[in-house]
C-alpha cells in the first residue's frame, strides 16, 4: 500500500514539473500577459485547493490518493521554486512582456497576506507533512 502511495507521489512530482515547464514555454511563445495571469492564477487556486484539501484528510486521519498526489505537486511547486529563486517562472515571463509584477495572489488577497503566501503556505504543508508522519507511526 505504501509503497503504491510513494509511487503517486512520484509520478504527480514528475508530472507537474513537466507541467510548469510547458507551460513556462508555452506562456513565452504567446507573449500575452492576460494568458499568463489566467495560468498562474488557476494554478494558484489548484495548489490552494489541493493544500486545502491534504489538510483535512491528514487532521481526519482519512488519507486517500489525493493526499499522496497533493504530496507530490506541492514538493514539484517547492522544486520550481527553489530552481527559480524563490519565484514562479510565470512571474519572470509576465514581467518580460512589460507587467509590472507578475503576481497573482494579490488579486484574491490583502497586499500583507499576498507577499507571504509561500511561507504560509511552507509551513502549513510542514505541519500537514508532520501529522501525515505521526498518524502512519502511530
Amino acid at each position: 500500500m505504501l509503497r503504491n502511495m510513494v509511487g503517486i507521489t512520484i509520478f504527480c512530482l514528475v508530472v507537474y514539473l513537466l507541467g510548469t515547464w510547458l507551460v513556462t514555454r508555452l506562456s513565452a511563445r504567446l507573449r500575452s500577459i492576460g494568458f499568463i495571469k489566467v495560468i498562474h492564477l488557476a494554478i494558484f487556486v489548484l495548489i490552494s485547493g489541493l493544500l486545502v484539501g491534504f489538510l483535512y484528510e491528514v487532521v481526519t486521519g482519512r488519507m486517500s490518493y489525493l493526499t499522496w498526489s497533493t504530496i507530490g505537486i506541492l514538493l514539484g511547486e517547492g522544486v520550481v521554486l527553489v530552481t527559480n529563486r524563490w519565484r514562479c517562472p510565470l512571474t519572470a515571463v509576465a514581467e518580460g512582456l512589460g507587467s509590472g509584477h507578475g503576481q497573482v495572489t494579490d488579486i484574491l488577497l490583502p497586499k500583507s497576506i499576498a507577499d507571504h503566501v509561500w511561507t504560509i503556505y511552507t509551513w502549513l504543508f510542514a505541519g500537514g507533512l508532520l501529522v501525515l508522519v505521526i498518524r502512519l507511526l502511530w
